[in-house]
C-alpha cells in the first residue's frame, strides 16, 4: 500500500475508561489530559481520496466523533461484540441518512450479536431514523477488501474468546488480546506501526499486562509502537518509562504512517 495512512486514536481506555467512577487513585486524578481515556477505538483514513474506516464502536462515540469534529466515515470495522467495542451502534445514525445502509465488517460471531441487540435496526420495516446496516461477514483466516484497500484480520485470543485485530497496510491494530499465535505475529511481520493493548502492568486473566504487550513488540519489532486499552491500574502517563518506540497513546493522537 503507497498511499498515506492517518490513524487517529479516538479512546485509549479499557471498558470502564479512566477517570473511573468513583475513583480517587493517582491515575483518575490525574491532571494530564493523557490520562483522560475514553472508550478504546480510532480511525484509519487511507490516502487523501481512500475510505475513512472506523475500528469498534464503543459507548463513547458520540462524544468522541463531535470531538474530532464529526469526520466522514466509509465503513466499521468490529473486533468483538463486548460493550465497549460496539455499545454506540445506535449512534451512527447520522451516518446512514439518504437511505445508506452503513457498511459493518465483522466475524459471524458478531454480526449474530448485532442483530440480537439492535433487532430494530434489521426488521423489513423500520421505525423512520434508526440506523440501517450493511454487514460483510468476514472469514479471520481470508483478507477481505473495503473499497479497494485490502485488510488483513489477525487472530488473537480474548481468554477464551477467539476476536479479530485487523493490518491495513504498515499499519495493525489489535485490542483485547491475551494471546497471539505464531500464524498472527508472521501476518504482523514488517508492519511499521502497531497498536495493542496493554491494560496494566498487573497480569489479567483477559488482556495482555504491559510487559507481555512488551514481549509481542519486541517480537514484531514494529519502528513505532502505541499501547492502548489502558485501565487506571496503568500509573499515570508521566510516570511510566518505555523502551524507545513505544509510547502510550492517548485520546485524540493523530499519527500519520
Amino acid at each position: 500500500m503507497s498511499d498515506k495512512i492517518t490513524l487517529q486514536i479516538l479512546g485509549s481506555g479499557t471498558s470502564t475508561g479512566v477517570p473511573q467512577i468513583g475513583c480517587r487513585c493517582a491515575t483518575c486524578t490525574s491532571a494530564d489530559p493523557r490520562d483522560k481515556r475514553l472508550r478504546a477505538s480510532a480511525t484509519v483514513k487511507i490516502g487523501e481520496d481512500g475510505p475513512s474506516l472506523l475500528i469498534d464502536c464503543g459507548p463513547d462515540f458520540r462524544q468522541q466523533m463531535l470531538r474530532a469534529g464529526s469526520p466522514e466515515l466509509d465503513a466499521l470495522l468490529i473486533t468483538h461484540s463486548h460493550y465497549d467495542h460496539v455499545g454506540g451502534i445506535d449512534d451512527l445514525r447520522p451516518y446512514c441518512k439518504g437511505g445508506r445502509d452503513f457498511p459493518i465488517y465483522c466475524t459471524t460471531d458478531v454480526a449474530r450479536d448485532l442483530r440480537e441487540r439492535n433487532p430494530w435496526s434489521f426488521v423489513e420495516n423500520p421505525y423512520p431514523g434508526v440506523p440501517r446496516f450493511d454487514i460483510h461477514e468476514i472469514d479471520p483466516a481470508r483478507p477481505f477488501n473495503v473499497e479497494g484497500v485490502e485488510i488483513t484480520p489477525l487472530p488473537v485470543m480474548h481468554a477464551r474468546l477467539p476476536i479479530v485485530g485487523y493490518r491495513i497496510g504498515p499499519l495493525a491494530y489489535i485490542t483485547d488480546c491475551k494471546t497471539m499465535p505464531d500464524s498472527t505475529l508472521q501476518l504482523l511481520r514488517g508492519v511499521d506501526t502497531l497498536v495493542i493493548n496493554a491494560l496494566r502492568p498487573a497480569e489479567h486473566m483477559s488482556h495482555l499486562s504491559l510487559d507481555e504487550a512488551l514481549a509481542i513488540v519486541r517480537t514484531v519489532a514494529p519502528r513505532r509502537a502505541l499501547l492502548t486499552h489502558m485501565s487506571h491500574d496503568m500509573p499515570p502517563t508521566a510516570d511510566v518509562i518505555l523502551p524507545p518506540g513505544v509510547e502510550l497513546a492517548c485520546d485524540e493522537m493523530t499519527v500519520t504512517i
